[in-house]
């Protein structure tokens, strides 16, 4: 039995215990600037607001963007957790609001090369964190770099993060091509949804994605969600200034409350079961067992 075989036995032995199953989404962008790792912070509070335990990984690997959002500093990283032994305990850092986030630290690039102790070890105490956390969001880094579309082909749940700059919207479709050309990417277990940040106007949001849905549909043969719009708002800037997520700071600021409409979209999808738990422990293991196959 090869390595593949045997860590597939292993997550499957982890996913058929009575362990509840974390909803794990995928937050990212066509391009860096356009507000991703604001909207996975304030996401995960609207989540946490609603009655949700949420956990951030902070994905982005080499850069801090939630901890600075949380202008709080972590200890350990998920790099501890590979290569030092760390639990998933040790490696959660709680930041405002009870919410919980991992710092990526510096890459895992070396995954695909870990013994299989290592990685029976990783996957064992990603499992426990399904039992901590209703809701894990995973921050990617923006742009399509190989270590962005290895975490987007593994989400069952993407949201695409873009503006209504016409460079934005460009590099999102161009995210998307990349993601649905990807030879792991499945069409059928997985949902694309789109949030439109910095609108000045009603008409702004619906009208992007209208744009990028259309060449999306015509092109690639995808369909994707519309999950709403953040406008362009002063306390929104005024609170990333003061590393305080604005759903903290000005709670009855127009950002804040598009922050809620949209996830409480999102837990309506679940509600009505439109969303099929994978849980973190299967959707780090996509990653593993498609590296040793490649």
């Amino acid at each position: 039995m090869d390595q593949a075989q045997e860590l597939r036995n292993l997550v499957k032995s982890n996913t058929q215990t009575k362990r509840p199953l974390a909803r794990v989404i995928t937050v990212t962008s066509g391009k860096g600037g356009v507000g991703k790792s604001n909207t996975s912070v304030n996401l995960a509070l609207a989540f946490k607001k609603l009655g949700k335990r949420v956990v951030i990984l902070d994905a982005d690997f080499g850069l801090a963007n939630v901890e600075i959002m949380f202008g709080t500093i972590p200890k350990h990283n998920f790099c501890d957790l590979i290569y030092q032994g760390k639990s998933i305990t040790d490696i959660i850092t709680w930041g405002p609001g009870d919410v919980g986030f991992i710092s990526g630290g510096s890459g895992i690039a070396g995954l695909s090369n870990l013994s299989r102790e290592y990685l029976t070890y990783i996957i064992q105490n990603l499992a426990y964190l399904d039992a901590i956390a209703d809701v894990i969001i995973i921050d990617t880094g923006a742009g399509i770099s190989d270590a962005v579309l290895e975490f987007l082909v593994a989400s069952g749940e993407i949201i695409v993060v873009t503006t209504p700059e016409p460079p934005s919207i460009t590099d999102s479709y161009s995210l998307i091509k990349a993601v649905n050309r990807h030879p792991r990417f499945s069409k059928e277990n997985t949902q694309v949804k789109v949030i439109v940040n910095r609108t000045l106007k009603k008409e702004d949001g619906p009208l992007v994605y209208k744009k990028i849905n259309t060449v999306v549909k015509r092109f690639l043969d995808l369909s994707i969600e519309y999950l709403g719009d953040v406008p362009q708002d002063q306390m929104l800037y005024d609170a990333v200034m003061q590393q305080t997520p604005v759903t903290l700071a000005h709670p009855n600021s127009k950002s804040a409350k598009a922050f809620e409409q949209i996830t409480g979209k999102l837990m309506n999808m679940e509600n009505v079961g439109n969303i099929k738990k994978r849980g973190m422990a299967a959707f780090f293991s996509h990653i593993v067992v498609k590296k040793n196959n490649d």
